[in-house]
């Protein structure tokens, strides 16, 4: 927690605001998908019924890889900005004064919220990589 100019600043977490709860839905539903084996959706059913089901799957595997793209563009821009680590290049006394404990409180919450966007940005990065893979073997299928 820092204070600046008599406002109290509370660093939050990603899962902290309404965003981190819908990276865990956008999470969830790339786990999900991914989870879906094609033989098995299409098991018993006619070839025209197959044919819609692999399409659908596929529009929704798109369909969630766009919004994980989007927010992964989202998340690489709040990881870029200054370096907060660029304090070590001051000179100690400067580190030391009395005006760089609420400077060492920013770097401490800027690097912290800079770990849960890296977090966040790998998770989905991570299960979208999962599931691209069946969005290539749906349209293959489809096709």
């Amino acid at each position: 927690m820092t204070v600046e100019r008599g406002v109290t600043l509370t660093a939050q977490p990603a899962g902290a605001t309404g965003q981190g709860d819908a990276d865990e839905a956008l999470s969830t539903r790339l786990r999900d998908l991914a989870l879906v084996e094609l033989d098995a959706l299409v098991a018993g059913d006619a070839d025209a019924r197959a044919g819609e089901l692999i399409s659908a799957y596929a529009d929704d595997v798109a369909d969630a890889l766009r919004e994980a793209r989007a927010r992964i563009a989202v998340l690489r821009g709040q990881l870029a900005g200054p370096d907060p680590l660029n304090v070590v290049e001051l000179a100690p006394r400067q580190r030391a004064s009395d005006a760089a404990h609420a400077g060492a409180a920013r770097v401490h919450d800027r690097l912290v919220a800079q770990a849960d966007t890296a977090r966040a940005l790998a998770r989905l990065a991570d299960l979208s990589a999962a599931l691209a893979p069946k969005l290539f073997e749906a349209d293959r299928r489809r096709s």
